[in-house]
């Protein structure tokens, strides 16, 4: 299998070094970008596995970055962990609405991040492998290889966060899910953001869909399940 290939977003030349440095032993390749705008054009000309980008850049910053990747439709699933000395928790909730896949805060452990990197990329490969899986559901079909969704035969736009949360309704239909799970799966990552934020998402996920999205029933104290009609509550 050839060595992943990832792209570094880092300003700081002795820092991009290090880390560098760190992905190289652990058997990566890997390409520096020092802004937002090169990150971009180097996107477009080379096909990366993961991308480390941070936050704080000259030009662009990282959510800006990060906004455009996942507007773009052979880009929006490029797996993306944010490095960053912000450690705020509205600068991890901002992050995980654009749709980034883990948070990492510095100064960080060159061990703890290639454990991160190699858990998502693990999960990258996973999901790829089963990309051919179709669900449905109520007039309601989501192609998850295409990343599409169509509603009674129209088609329907979600964002990535929406689109994963939506999948993980699916694939557990009538099984009721902790706001906890659902963090967890969708967003891959322990509970340091309020789950509260997977409300929001369900909210707007109801109002897009439409008279199906009532089929996402509240269970009271716990969260969340996708309920056909005929199906008990």
């Amino acid at each position: 299998m050839q060595d992943p290939l990832l792209l570094v977003v880092e300003d700081d030349q002795n820092l991009a070094k290090l880390l560098g440095y760190n992905l190289e032993r652990a058997g990566y390749k890997y390409h520096i970008s020092e802004t937002g705008e090169d990150a971009l054009d180097q996107l477009l000309k080379r096909s990366f596995d993961l991308i480390l980008l941070d936050i704080m850049l000259p030009g662009i910053d990282g959510f800006e970055v990060c906004r455009r990747i996942r507007q773009h439709q052979m880009l929006k699933d490029l797996p993306i962990i944010m490095l960053t000395a912000k450690g705020e928790e509205i600068d991890k909730v901002l992050g995980f609405e654009l749709g980034i896949d883990d948070y990492v805060v510095k100064p960080f452990s060159p061990r703890e991040l290639n454990l991160r990197i190699r858990a998502i990329l693990k999960r990258d490969r996973r999901q790829r492998a089963g990309l051919q899986e179709v669900l449905s559901a109520g007039g309601l079909d989501v192609d998850i290889a295409r990343h599409q969704i169509t509603l009674d035969g129209k088609g329907v736009i979600l964002t990535l966060m929406e689109f994963k949360l939506l999948v993980a309704l699916l694939k557990r239909k009538g099984q009721a899910q902790s706001r906890e799970a659902l963090l967890s799966d969708v967003w891959d990552v322990d509970k340091t953001i309020n789950t509260r934020t997977i409300d929001t998402h369900i909210t707007r996920l109801r109002e897009k869909l439409g008279d199906t999205g009532k089929m996402i029933k509240t269970v009271r104290g716990l969260g969340y399940k996708f309920d056909e009609p005929g199906e008990i509550d």
